[in-house]
C-alpha cells in the first residue's frame, strides 16, 4: 500500500498563500505584538477578508468552515476536504506566529463549535461573525464535565449563571459560545453550549490574562450573572440524553484538536529551521546518511527532534483525514493532539538549549516560539487529560470507569 504525503494539488495555493501570509506578515510583526501584549494587530483584518473572499469561492475555509466530512451523496473513496485543508493552513500560519492566527477575526474556536454542531439556521444567522468559547471555571480546571455555570429555562429564554476564564479572543469576539449544565445533578450529559453576543446584559469583562506566550491574542475572564439566551441559542439538542452523556458538547473537540496539534507543528517546525539555519552556520553537519550515533551531538539531537516533529506531523494528518471522510476520530484526535502538544513544547525547548545565547535573546524568534508552544500543550485538554482519553478508547472504559 502506498501513501502519498505530498500536499493535494487542490490545496496547494491555499498553503502557498497561508506560507505567503506568515513570512510576510506574521513574521515580521511577530515581535512587535508580542511586546505590545492586548493590542489588537489592525493588520490582520485586511488578511481576514482575504481568508472569507478564499471561502466564499470555495478555495479556502477558516475555522468557521469546518463541518465532518463530506456530503452523504458523494462517490465513496478517499477524500481530501475542509478538515485536512485547515489543518494544512494552520501549520503554515503558525510557522509565522501562533498569537496572530489566535488574534484573525473570525476564525476562533468558538466557531469551529458553531460549524460542528449548529443547524442551518444558526450557521446563516452567525455568518461572518467572530465567536470565541468560553469552557474553562476557575473552579474546574481540565475537568469540562464539572463545569458549574448553570443554565435554567425560562420561557423562550435559557438565564445564565457563572464565571468563564483564559476564554481567547473574548474581547475581540463578537459573540462567545458558552458551557452550561442544564441539571448539575444528571452530570456531564446536561452539559450545553450557548451562544452569547457581546454586549448581552450581565454578560460582564472582568479583566485580560497577561500570559507567557501568544501574547498577540487577548485572553478574557467573564462573569455571567442573569444573562437571558434565547432558546434558538442552543447548539444542537435541548434535551438530556443520559445515554448520550458528554458526546454532543464533545464533537466539537474531534474537530478543534487536530488544529490545535497543527499550531504546535507550525511553531516547531519553525523552530527547526531557525536551529538548523544557526548549527549550519557555526559549521555542524547534519547528515541523514549516517546514524545519530556517530555524529556530533548537536547533529544528533536535532535529528531526534525532527524524528518527534514527524511524528506528530503523521498524527495530526491522520485525525484530519478521518474527519474528511466521516469515520470517528476522537482517539486519532486526542493521539495528535497529546503528541504535538508535547513535542511541539519539547522540540522548541532544545532548540533554545542548543543555540544557546542565540536562541535565548530576543535577536532571534527562538525564545519566543519556546514561550508560544507551551500553551498548545495545555488548551483545548491538557496532556494528562489527552492520555487519559486515548487510554479509555484503547481499553474501551467509560469515564466513571478510568478517572
Amino acid at each position: 500500500m502506498t501513501i502519498n504525503l505530498e500536499v493535494p494539488k487542490k490545496f496547494e495555493q491555499l498553503v502557498e498563500q497561508a506560507h505567503a501570509a506568515a513570512a510576510e506578515f506574521f513574521r515580521p510583526n511577530s515581535r512587535k505584538y508580542d511586546q505590545a501584549e492586548h493590542t489588537y494587530p489592525k493588520e490582520l483584518d485586511m488578511l481576514a477578508a482575504l481568508l472569507d473572499g478564499l471561502s466564499a469561492s470555495g478555495g479556502g475555509t477558516g475555522a468557521g468552515g469546518v463541518r465532518r466530512g463530506g456530503k452523504k451523496e458523494e462517490k465513496p473513496g478517499n477524500r481530501n476536504g475542509s478538515n485536512l485543508q485547515l489543518l494544512l493552513g494552520t501549520m503554515e500560519m503558525c510557522w509565522g506566529d501562533v498569537g496572530l492566527l489566535l488574534s484573525m477575526p473570525r476564525q476562533g474556536l468558538g466557531n469551529a463549535a458553531i460549524a460542528s454542531v449548529a443547524n442551518d439556521e444558526q450557521l446563516e444567522r452567525y455568518k461572518g461573525k467572530w465567536a470565541a468559547m468560553a469552557i474553562t471555571e476557575p473552579d474546574t480546571g481540565s475537568d469540562s464535565g464539572a463545569i458549574r455555570t448553570t443554565a435554567v429555562k425560562d420561557g423562550d429564554y435559557y438565564v445564565l449563571n457563572g464565571e468563564k476564564i483564559y476564554v481567547t479572543s473574548g474581547e475581540r469576539a463578537d459573540c462567545v459560545v458558552v458551557w452550561a449544565t442544564l441539571d448539575r445533578t444528571l452530570g456531564k450529559a446536561a452539559i450545553k453550549s450557548f451562544v452569547v453576543d457581546r454586549g448581552t446584559p450581565g454578560f460582564e469583562l472582568i479583566r485580560l490574562e497577561h500570559k507567557l506566550g501568544i501574547r498577540a491574542s487577548d485572553t478574557a475572564h467573564f462573569r455571567l450573572e442573569n444573562v437571558r439566551v434565547h432558546k434558538d441559542n442552543l447548539l444542537g439538542s435541548p434535551d438530556i440524553n443520559t445515554e448520550q452523556g458528554f458526546a454532543g458538547v464533545m464533537q466539537t473537540f474531534d474537530n478543534t484538536r487536530p488544529l490545535v496539534a497543527a499550531m504546535a507543528i507550525g511553531v516547531a517546525r519553525a523552530s527547526l529551521e531557525e536551529t538548523r539555519r544557526i548549527l549550519e552556520e557555526a559549521g555542524v553537519v547534519i547528515d541523514y546518511d549516517r546514524p545519530a550515533q556517530t555524529q556530533s551531538a548537536a547533529a544528533a539531537t536535532f535529528l531526534q527532534l525532527e524524528a518527534d516533529w514527524e511524528a506528530a506531523y503523521l498524527l495530526a494528518l491522520e485525525a484530519a483525514w478521518m474527519a474528511d471522510n466521516r469515520k470517528p476520530n476522537s482517539l486519532q484526535a486526542s493521539m495528535a493532539k497529546a503528541k504535538a502538544g508535547r513535542s511541539g513544547s519539547d522540540i522548541t525547548l532544545r532548540c533554545v538549549e542548543l543555540t544557546g545565547s542565540l536562541g535565548y535573546s530576543e535577536n532571534s524568534l527562538l525564545e519566543k516560539w519556546a514561550r508560544d508552544s507551551k500553551i498548545l500543550d495545555i488548551f483545548e485538554g491538557t496532556q494528562q487529560i489527552q492520555q487519559l482519553i486515548v487510554a479509555r478508547r484503547l481499553l474501551g472504559k467509560s469515564s466513571s470507569e478510568l478517572k
